[in-house]
């Protein structure tokens, strides 16, 4: 009995898929691993997406899915679906749900501020 086993050769390298970047555009704070990708509505029918931004479409459209679920998904290195879910968000196609709010023109999370954090210790501090 001979085991047929299959394998798909990947023919794109992963700096092809992102055109060379490593971060993303609209900001330099990586999503996090557990960020949830919700599909917006009518976006699974995009025209003209690469087949990577194809296949993320179809693996959140019934469901949410974190990247890190889509990274093993697709068989693509977590920084590369990262800057995926990067580009589908700022064409609208989907949108990101995080457990800590990132303001996107920084890239920080406001309540790691140092003015958040100082009024954490005050507020301690008077107990």
């Amino acid at each position: 009995m001979t085991e047929h086993v299959e394998y798909e050769a990947r023919t794109v390298r992963p700096y092809a898929v992102t055109g060379g970047r490593v971060r993303t555009t609209s900001s330099d704070a990586p999503l996090p691993l557990e960020a949830l990708v919700e599909v917006m509505p009518g976006a699974v029918g995009g025209q003209g997406l690469t087949p990577e931004k194809r296949a993320i479409l179809q693996h959140a459209a019934h469901t949410y899915v974190s990247i890190a679920e889509l990274s093993a998904l697709l068989h693509l290195p977590l920084g590369v679906v990262r800057i995926i879910v990067a580009d589908l968000t700022d064409a609208k196609y989907i949108r990101v749900h995080t457990s800590t709010p990132v303001d996107v023109h920084t890239g920080q999370s406001p309540a790691l501020s140092l003015s958040v954090l100082e009024s954490v210790l005050n507020g301690i501090s008077a107990l």
